[in-house]
């Protein structure tokens, strides 16, 4: 059914008329025009579509639009800073802690949302924070390392 939504999309309002049963994922791509949330598995298993939602990491491929209704939506488009890169996407930068690149905005977002929750995560909470972020490129060591060196630049989560 077509509904009136309503959300803050990377620090700007969105108004849309459309299913709110539809996926978040497919509303970022195909109708407001972001690339960075990807299409990879579609069954919450690979993370590619992570964005954050209210500040959580939220998997958009299996989140119906209708759920974002009032809340804050970032991705990855939204991360950088005042024209500047965010300290996570430097650091992936820094550690070359990515490949292909398909997976990265998931992971930077994913990462996000573990260090706003634990400042200084030890290599096992990363780890274990990470887990359903899958990237086949294999560059899971320089990612850790990558969280490990944005955590200590952003001293205390947020920024």
């Amino acid at each position: 059914m077509i509904e009136a939504i309503q959300f803050k999309l990377n620090g700007e309002k969105v108004s849309l008329r459309v299913d709110g049963e539809s996926m978040l994922l497919w509303v970022l791509r195909t109708d407001l025009g972001l690339t960075g949330p990807k299409y990879g598995c579609g069954q919450e298993q690979c993370g590619a579509c992570t964005v954050l939602v209210n500040g959580e990491a939220v998997l958009s491929c299996q989140t119906p639009v209708k759920e974002v209704e009032g809340k804050e939506v970032l991705t990855i488009e939204g991360l950088a800073e005042k024209g500047g890169l965010h300290p996570l996407q430097k650091a992936f930068i820094e550690h070359d802690a990515l490949q292909c690149g398909f997976c990265t905005p998931g992971m930077i977002l994913k990462a996000h949302s573990l260090l706003v929750k634990t400042p200084l995560p030890t290599r096992e909470q990363i780890v274990r924070g990470m887990e359903q972020n899958l990237c086949r490129c294999g560059s899971y060591p320089r990612v850790i390392r990558a969280i490990e060196t944005a955590s200590k630049e952003m001293k205390g989560g947020g920024k």
